[in-house]
């Protein structure tokens, strides 16, 4: 069963937040033109091509590109969603719900800290058409619209015993955990269009560590000190992940190895890794008593 939470987690902060690679945003050319209006504000084209555009790169980078119906059915969505945040977060204004700075910068450092460097991070904002304001505006939104559902909705509902366990009991299928594994990597970066010095270059460099680990040194220092990823002052650690959290070609190295495990060098669209696996996980039923707080947060 996937986390259920109260907040609302913008496809914009999903994908800051994922590490995933983030493709040049390609606006409409009536960036300015509205698409819906709600209570006299306007939903920009702007915004809305946005959010199409990262859901589609999403898909296509998860092995699974959206056709044009599928885009259309997608955008109609995402409208809807659009529609109906801005509607609660109106309605959030209308409660008088406010929400500290503090609370704000404190995920925005946590967005921040994902990325290996401020140069990174301002990178990849730049490549959406997003500033630090507009992501802190997301931000606010977003707590706001969490605030007034928690304190002003949830909070009033009670869900019994009974009505939970009914629940878990109808639909186990849900409440299945994936396989997971816990792994760590060290990465040497290859911008999309390098050129075959380059290329060359980058894989003399990882294969040069390759040789440093098989003859004792150990990962998370190496990682530490040579790759070029968010996760490397963390030494390379990703934590645990499932399938389809990451791209396929890294995916398919990571199931692949036994514990403690090191593999050989896995390219991806990022450059060349080394993958070393340290836990796995295989897919398991939950039990109720762990699922309960969520499941009844989600009944709410």
């Amino acid at each position: 069963m996937k986390p259920i939470r109260l907040i609302f987690f913008f496809m914009l902060i999903w994908t800051i937040a994922g590490m995933n690679p983030l493709l040049a945003a390609n606006p409409s050319k009536s960036a300015e033109e509205k698409v819906a209006t709600v209570n006299g504000i306007d939903i920009s084209r702007k915004d809305y091509d946005r959010e199409i555009k990262l859901y589609a790169d999403r898909m296509a980078r998860d092995g699974r590109p959206l056709n044009e119906q599928q885009t259309k059915i997608v955008g109609d969505r995402i409208l809807d969603r659009m529609i109906e945040t801005e509607l609660l977060y109106q309605e959030s204004r209308k409660k008088g719900v406010q929400i500290e700075p503090a609370a704000i910068e404190t995920q925005f450092s946590e967005i921040k800290q994902r990325f290996g460097s401020e140069e990174e991070f301002s990178k990849a904002i730049d490549q959406m058409n997003m500033t630090e304001v507009g992501i802190r505006n997301q931000i606010e939104r977003g707590l706001a619209i969490n605030e007034l559902v928690k304190t002003r909705i949830a909070d009033k509902i009670k869900i019994t015993e009974e009505e939970s366990q009914k629940f878990y009991s109808a639909h186990p299928e849900l409440f299945k955990q994936p396989a997971q594994v816990k792994a760590s990597h060290i990465l040497v970066k290859v911008e999309q269009g390098a050129d075959e010095g380059k290329k060359t270059a980058a894989r003399s460099k990882i294969e040069k560590l390759q040789m440093r680990l098989k003859k004792g040194e150990d990962f998370a220092t190496l990682a530490q000190e040579n790759s070029e990823g968010p996760s490397a002052s963390k030494g390379g650690d990703l934590g645990y992940f499932k399938r389809g959290s990451m791209v396929k070609p890294f995916e398919e190295a990571a199931f692949a190895l036994e514990v403690n495990q090191v593999s050989g060098v896995v390219e991806t669209m990022f450059g060349y890794h080394l993958i070393k696996v340290f836990d796995k996980k295989p897919e398991q039923q939950l039990a109720y008593a762990q699922v309960k707080g969520e499941l009844q947060e989600h009944l709410k």
